[in-house]
């Protein structure tokens, strides 16, 4: 009789995995901050079980100009992007500084998501940059005044700023590869981090 109440009873559904959109803030092919969000897709897979993380490129996005909305539509590029974003439960900023602020290609990319009804509302969000001088710091801060008027709920703790240093050992190789094991450890705290913190807002945590 226990044997077949065990058969019988209904099964516990799992939690669907979250979904990460990535952008990287800048387009240079060898960006440390490219390598970063791959480094970010193969922790994911390999030790972080329930999450999805996808590079979303902003390289195709025109530059914002409301001209091209036509009868509350986008161009394609732009509806593509703004369906990534819409889709996902949260995002992954990776990018360095430009000029102490945001990247112009970043910027962009956020302001097309922004064009009512704005994609970014609600979503959880992290921020890993690498950057000569701060690491990618100052961007990161502005990104985050940025976010209060998205509201884009950003994780506080920890940071992520990695410093590109002139010498060697570099923490990224020549095409932007992650190289650096505690680099890398400390990624994957953020990603962890970002895992909990989506799952909070979604009311799902334990």
């Amino acid at each position: 009789m226990e044997e077949a109440a065990k058969t019988n009873s209904p099964a516990v559904p799992e939690k669907a995995p979250i979904r990460v959109a990535a952008i990287c803030g800048s387009l240079r092919k060898g960006s440390c901050n490219r390598g970063l969000i791959r480094a970010a897709i193969e922790i994911s897979k390999e030790s972080i079980g329930g999450m999805i993380i996808e590079y979303i490129d902003i390289s195709p996005l025109p530059l914002l100009n409301t001209d091209l909305e036509v009868n509350g539509t986008f161009p394609p590029e732009v509806e593509a992007f703004r369906d990534k974003i819409r889709q996902a439960d949260s995002v992954l900023f990776a990018s360095p500084d430009y000029n102490y602020s945001v990247t112009a290609p970043l910027k962009n990319a956020i302001d097309w998501g922004s064009r009512p009804p704005n994609v970014w509302a609600d979503k959880a969000a992290a921020l890993v940059g690498a950057a000569g001088g701060t690491g990618g710091a100052l961007q990161q801060y502005h990104v985050r005044q940025i976010g209060v008027f998205l509201n884009l709920h950003f994780v506080n703790k920890p940071e992520f700023f990695l410093r590109r240093p002139l010498a060697p050992p570099q923490k990224c190789d020549e095409d932007g590869n992650l190289i650096d094991g505690e680099v890398r450890e400390r990624l994957k705290e953020v990603l962890l981090s970002l895992y909990a913190f989506t799952l909070r807002l979604q009311g799902k945590s334990k």
